[in-house]
């Protein structure tokens, strides 16, 4: 069950999944999202899901972000990662001023990305921040108009700085073995003068829209999106096996890969991990929007809890789509097999410090009561 998801939403998101469906071959072959992609995402809405409504976006809750990038995801993990990282960055919109939010996001054709570690160094001054840096997983970027980059300045503030695309220099860094239709490049800018009124500080600037949005963590939106992302992976890499054992014979076996037992087992635990998780994430999400809702700030243990499930639910998809890889036998090796995608696309999303394994190590610290630095979640 998927709680209180706007059925618009997920039709838009299914119908956009489709045409990148179709383009999921080019995205590998050309390293970034096609132009085809882009617009059918663009066109449906798919990259400002956060934007709310008072800047005339969806402004959708947390469930129906995480069902709309999962969603996409099914048809292409790549697709559903840049919808991830687009529509969580324009949760941005909130803490902008007015005047730049909605020249930044009020336009439904302009998309954002970028990153949000402080990679770039700052001179503040004269209205502004004169900003150099370089900064890498820059995800779907090279398709974004305005990009952010997080920002070390020298008045000992952190701000997140936005750049028209015009001021960024793109990097041809993004060979990778999974989610290569990303475009996940490096990019950089130099000496780009960036004014006071396109930057915030994360954790002091105040929301200027008083949304429920405004009181859910930003690595928290973050990180539900790649799991998101990793939920939708698996799904297509299961269906991917059910389509695949009614036709398939193992060799030296008289029957066919849908009659095995052992098929029967793997495919039965791997079909409870992903929906179990998937319940899991999509129970603490619905929690904490109902305490945002009423108007109260989320606990540090509802944060905790949030992550937890978003690590879960990236964990458990890796565990699915690895049983239907090593179920499918020969056929999965091949570059042709969709497989083959949902295992390198699934285990790239476990490198991403949102969502990698060492975060255990954090979230265990505060289960057994002891202080945690809070910053990241």
């Amino acid at each position: 069950m998927t709680p209180a998801v706007s059925p618009d939403v997920l039709a838009a998101a299914a119908d956009a999944g489709a045409i990148a469906r179709a383009g999921a071959d080019a995205a590998e072959d050309e390293r970034r999202l096609p132009d085809a992609t882009v617009k059918a995402l663009v066109e449906a809405g798919m990259m400002r899901l956060l934007v709310p409504s008072q800047y005339d976006g969806p402004g959708v809750d947390p469930m129906t972000f995480v069902a709309a990038v999962e969603r996409i995801a099914r048809d292409d993990g790549a697709a559903g990662w840049c919808t991830a990282i687009a529509s969580s960055t324009s949760s941005m919109s909130l803490f902008l001023p007015e005047a730049s939010a909605r020249m930044i996001f009020g336009p439904h054709d302009l998309v954002t990305g970028g990153v949000f570690a402080p990679n770039g160094s700052g001179v503040a001054g004269d209205g502004g921040v004169r900003v150099t840096g370089r900064w890498q997983w820059g995800s779907g970027t090279q398709h974004c108009d305005w990009i952010v980059g997080g920002v070390r300045c020298d008045d000992d503030t952190f701000r997140l700085c936005w750049f028209p695309q015009d001021d960024v220099t793109f990097h041809d860094t993004w060979h990778t073995s999974g989610l290569r239709g990303t475009g996940s490049l490096d990019f950089s800018v130099e000496d780009a003068f960036v004014p006071d009124e396109l930057t915030t500080q994360p954790g002091v600037t105040r929301p200027v829209v008083d949304v429920a949005l405004a009181s859910f963590p930003m690595f928290a939106l973050l990180g539900i999106g790649i799991a998101a992302t990793a939920l939708g992976v698996a799904r297509r890499a299961l269906d991917e096996l059910v389509e695949l054992a009614g036709a398939k014979r193992p060799q030296y076996a008289s029957r066919s890969l849908a009659e095995q037992p052992y098929t029967h087992i793997e495919l039965s635990r791997a079909e409870a991990r992903v929906r179990s998780a998937r319940s899991f994430l999509y129970d603490e999400l619905s929690a904490a929007w109902e305490v945002a809702d009423g108007g109260e700030p989320i606990s540090v243990e509802g944060r905790v809890a949030i992550r937890l499930a978003a690590l879960h639910a990236t964990e458990s998809a890796v565990a699915a789509v690895d049983a239907a890889y090593t179920l499918a036998g020969g056929s999965s090796v091949f570059s042709s097999n969709v497989l083959q995608r949902c295992l390198r696309d699934v285990h790239m999303a476990t490198q991403h410090v949102m969502v990698a394994p060492k975060l255990h190590a954090t979230l265990g610290r505060s289960l057994v009561g002891l202080d945690i630095d809070t910053s990241m979640l």
